[in-house]
């Protein structure tokens, strides 16, 4: 969410400060080109003052010597000014003729900006507003004022003004305002990092939370800190949303682990008094059999609801002793425990350890971590003895059983157990370790369902998870994922 809400907020402020900024570059190049046009006219302003009482066209028409003072005086004027500032200049009469100029040799043009400046100005206008300059146009500023004489026009005074200076001006004053859109940019895209991260925050919390809840974790909670006003509101009703949900799963693990225990005592008593009714029944009555069978299968499965409701809650309450723990060490004891029962099924339990025992250490509850090892075993004897009673797979097992391997990475020490039983397709791989999920072709094998699902619990108290998967060329893979080291809590 942070990688579509970040863009999209720099995208909307870099469109506000382009949108700011097109208009405020034009304005600085109608500024400076303004101040260009306010001197040219000054300037023009000025020959036309001088121009205004010059009546011979040159000295050889000239009737007074004023008269040729004057001329020599405005064409001193135009001169000098071209030397100075590089700006073509010059009067001219009605019919184009000049009355001076300089340089010399200049002359009007008889179409273009300059043309259209002076016929403006034969008209009384005197020009103000020429059309903009560009930084990219190499192009010449056209001033003309008109010379009025007893109400008439009798002449202009035309100004043919080089813009390479104002031009550069501009660029450098788009410059200055680039730099100062930059930094505005700049300023905006850590407004828009930290405005997304403070809008993202109970976002990124409550994520978090609801992970934690999805794992079994029903105590964590969401800090409510920071965040607009509706986000502070959802994390509210988020918390007593789970702290309802976690109320009722209390109350259920209750019923069952009370329903459990207060269901043991009268069925421990029943199946006293059927093995006693046995002794009085005539040899060879195997109903009672029956009846004490089904009773000591009903007892493992209280026996598993107590398991796993136990777990359920250690795992909540956060009631579990975990540390730094020797995972091959405690490997090694479990499969001993088990390789007795795999003997009396008439399987073979095998235990390959790590090339550098001391390397494979965990962070880990050694009793959950031991609980839910002990029913991953438990399943693999029991799956892989009854397999080899039906004969499934029975060609070519030789050496085949139970192995049990231990490897580690940087974050996981991974505890595999591979069973030589009858394995499982695709969909019963996704619903294995659901409560009470028992396979259909696998209903002849004792059991309650509840043991993949114990295990699952134990071992995600610490942080770790279960991956079931097939072995080949049949069977079954549980792997329990030990972490390395303390999980980070944010």
């Amino acid at each position: 969410m942070r990688n579509r809400l970040l863009p999209l907020l720099i995208a909307l402020m870099a469109g506000v400060l382009l949108a700011l900024g097109f208009p405020l570059a034009a304005s600085e190049a109608a500024s400076q080109q303004q101040r260009v046009v306010v001197d040219r006219i000054d300037d023009t302003t000025r020959f036309a003052a001088l121009a205004q009482f010059v009546t011979a066209r040159d000295e050889q028409t000239a009737v007074t010597t004023d008269d040729v003072e004057r001329l020599h005086t405005l064409r001193t004027e135009l001169d000098r000014y071209q030397q100075l500032y590089g700006i073509r200049a010059g009067v001219f009469y009605r019919d184009r003729t000049a009355m001076a100029t300089a340089p010399a040799n200049w002359r009007l043009p008889t179409h273009g900006e300059l043309s259209d400046s002076y016929y403006s100005a034969l008209l009384g206008r005197r020009a103000h507003d020429p059309n903009q300059i560009w930084p990219w146009q190499h192009r010449t500023l056209a001033i003309s004022s008109p010379i009025v004489r007893d109400g008439d026009v009798v002449a202009v005074v035309v100004t043919d003004s080089p813009t390479g200076a104002l031009r550069t001006r501009i660029l450098r004053g788009w410059l200055v305002l680039a730099a100062g859109e930059l930094a505005a940019m700049a300023v905006a895209v850590l407004f828009a990092v930290r405005l997304t991260a403070w809008v993202l925050l109970p976002v990124a919390r409550l994520d978090r939370v609801t992970h934690d809840i999805a794992t079994g974790r029903m105590t964590s909670r969401v800090e409510a800190a920071g965040g607009p006003p509706e986000l502070r509101r959802l994390i509210l009703s988020f918390n007593e949303m789970a702290d309802n949900v976690e109320e009722v799963l209390d109350q259920q693990r209750a019923f069952v682990a009370n329903a459990s225990h207060q269901l043991r005592n009268p069925l421990s008593a029943l199946l006293l008094r059927v093995e006693l009714l046995g002794l009085e029944l005539p040899a060879g009555h195997t109903e009672a059999e029956s009846v004490k069978e089904e009773g000591h299968r009903l007892a493992q499965v209280l026996d598993d609801l107590l398991g796993l409701a136990v777990a359920e809650s250690g795992a909540e309450s956060g009631d579990s002793h975990r540390a730094v723990t020797d995972i091959v060490e405690l490997v090694r004891t479990r499969v001993a425990a088990w390789r007795p029962a795999g003997e009396r099924a008439g399987t073979a339990v095998e235990f390959t350890e790590p090339p550098d025992p001391g390397a494979a250490t965990g962070w880990a509850d050694p009793v959950a971590l031991s609980s839910a090892l002990d029913a991953v075993m438990d399943n693999a004897i029991k799956f892989t003895a009854g397999s080899a009673k039906d004969g499934a797979g029975a060609a070519g097992r030789n050496g085949e059983g139970v192995s049990v391997r231990i490897a580690a990475d940087d974050d996981h020490v991974l505890i595999t157990v591979a069973d030589s039983g009858p394995g499982l397709t695709d969909e019963e791989l996704a619903r294995i370790g659901d409560r009470f999920w028992r396979s259909n072709r696998h209903q002849n094998v004792q059991g309650s369902g509840l043991g993949l699902s114990i295990a699952r619990t134990l071992i995600g108290q610490g942080g770790g998870a279960i991956v079931f998967d097939r072995r080949e060329p049949h069977g079954l893979e549980v792997t329990l994922k030990v972490p390395r080291r303390a999980p980070v809590r944010v």
